[in-house]
């Protein structure tokens, strides 16, 4: 095969598991040698477009097997694909569209509205709707009718482009991370070095593919095993909890907060949870409290650290490992290097804190068209600042203490909010927290802590209760000042928070609003 890229994955499991099933979404299912079709026919119709090597071919829409079908088709092409996020309005999209230069954009009919605006907006040339064609746009299903199933001919080298996922854009404008296609194969390689995916394995796919985690550590490495990926296209616990037990789901993906929200249904404690055999969290620092209620149904989590730069594995720490270093987001994956630097440049020891830095085959050449902010991004060697601070113990497990321009100083000593959060999110009553730094006259800055309570929450879960519950738990200078009370948290759609957009609503707030 000329194609050396991901976007020949389809033809290569159609000949050899061509009647397993690759894709499962509502009611409907496609094997290796269907999608293998379905790709092919989409690759043909979109070089009929005038699509071509380098292109940029955009997808809108929320989990759906066209999703996938356009990564391999426009991988199979030698062009280059670019998922947006559903939730940005449709100035944020046109930003998107126009920095990446797409030329095409495909989308579910939920974004109809956003993509048309967007679209018009950035001159995309062409635009297909999942559901059909109207006015100036293309029906996905009657293009596919179209499309060749002839072999393609077009070289395709590990190095050449494959993506540009976008950064969450939490400050300033979002950057494009250009992920390359043997970027994406390294990292692939290492979820299966490191978290023994089967031939078998079946896994469930509720975190949005738009997102690195969703796509890259979850759907493709499941892909290029062979296995089964059941596709939701949002999360919705009840129906995660559903699948699990009748699909008899072995694999899946998710941040805290999803994992919270599982263990908090009234159907979790009956649910039959035996098939699952791997448990991935990341995206934040794992609560103690959501280990301990996973434990005592017999799973552990194989956690992990990430970025979107790195595509997106860093660190990882597998599931056995999950008692004895709880809070870790434990070593480099196989083919992954780090370090961990002081302020000064000189490398931390085991306990000193310091930033992450990372190197390997997975990580990204830069971001596109911003040669300043990717030359910021790599230090001297390649090595690519992640922004981030972590300490290792004296086993070489890392964990992760917070963002760099998180942390803030009060009287001249270092406050983290990871860690003062999770001493927060340990009291009964909290369901949510963020904590930030607002002025102080006296120290200079002092902590904020922002405070989602639990529906069932006791009417005495006031600020008395939550800063005397962190007592003796912290050092007196990390315990905030102040608590406020929110009705929720502002995330983007990994699930994250948005810690500007909390400084920003809450910096200045009263403690107690009326």
């Amino acid at each position: 095969m000329l194609n050396q890229g991901i976007g020949s994955w389809p033809a290569r499991r159609a000949r050899k598991t061509p009647d397993r099933i690759a894709v499962v979404h509502e009611d409907r299912t496609w094997t290796y040698r269907e999608l293998h079709q379905r790709v092919l026919r989409l690759a043909h119709a979109l070089r009929a477009l005038g699509t071509r090597r380098g292109d940029r071919v955009a997808y809108l829409g929320p989990n759906h097997p066209a999703f996938l079908e356009t990564l391999f088709a426009v991988g199979a092409l030698g062009a280059v694909f670019v998922p947006l996020n559903i939730r940005l309005a449709a100035p944020e999209l046109a930003y998107n569209l126009s920095d990446s230069g797409s030329t095409v954009l495909i989308h579910a009919p939920e974004q109809a509205e956003a993509a048309g605006a967007a679209a018009a907006e950035a001159e995309v040339r062409h635009r297909i709707a999942l559901d059909g064609a109207g006015a100036g746009v293309i029906g996905y299903d009657e293009l596919l009718a179209g499309g060749g199933t002839e072999p393609l001919d077009q070289t395709v080298a590990p190095d050449d482009h494959c993506m540009i996922m976008y950064t969450s854009g939490t400050t300033g404008r979002p950057k494009g991370a250009v992920l390359s296609h043997a970027n994406i194969v390294w990292n692939s390689v290492n979820v299966l070095v490191d978290t023994d995916l089967a031939g078998d394995e079946v896994t469930l796919v509720a975190a949005p593919l738009f997102h690195t985690a969703g796509l890259n550590m979850t759907c493709l490495p499941t892909l290029l095993k062979g296995g089964r990926v059941l596709l939701l296209p949002a999360f919705d616990p009840d129906r995660v909890l559903e699948l699990v037990e009748s699909e008899r789901v072995t694999y899946m993906f998710g941040v805290p907060t999803m994992y919270d929200a599982l263990a908090a249904r009234p159907r979790w404690a009956a649910t039959d949870l035996a098939s699952l055999r791997t448990l991935n969290c990341g995206g934040a620092p794992v609560p103690a409290r959501t280990i301990a209620a996973y434990l005592a149904r017999g799973l552990a989590f194989s956690q992990g650290y990430g970025m979107t730069e790195a595509s997106p594995g860093v660190l990882y720490l597998d599931r056995e490992q999950t008692s004895a270093k709880a809070g870790s987001a434990g070593v480099p994956h196989f083919f992954t290097d780090t370090r961990i630097l002081l302020p000064d440049g000189r490398e931390a020891a085991p306990g000193q804190s310091g930033e992450i830095l990372v190197s390997g085959p997975n990580v990204m050449s830069g971001y596109w068209g911003r040669p300043e902010d990717t030359a910021a991004a790599f230090a001297d060697g390649g090595w690519l600042r992640t922004g981030d601070v972590a300490r290792t113990d004296g086993d070489g497990y890392a964990y992760i203490v917070d963002r760099v321009k998180d942390m803030f100083v009060s009287g001249g000593e270092n406050v983290y909010p990871a860690e003062v959060e999770d001493a927060i999110l340990s009291h009964p009553a909290v369901g949510e927290c963020a904590v930030i730094a607002v002025a102080d006259e006296v120290w200079g800055e002092v902590g904020r802590a922002v405070v989602v309570l639990r529906p069932e929450a006791d009417a005495d879960a006031d600020e008395d209760s939550i800063l005397g519950h962190l007592r003796g738990r912290l050092a007196k200078y990390k315990i905030p000042k102040s608590v406020v009370f929110a009705g929720d948290l502002p995330r983007t759609a990994s699930g994250k928070i948005i810690k500007p957009a909390v400084r920003e609503t809450y910096a200045g707030h009263p403690t107690h609003p009326e």
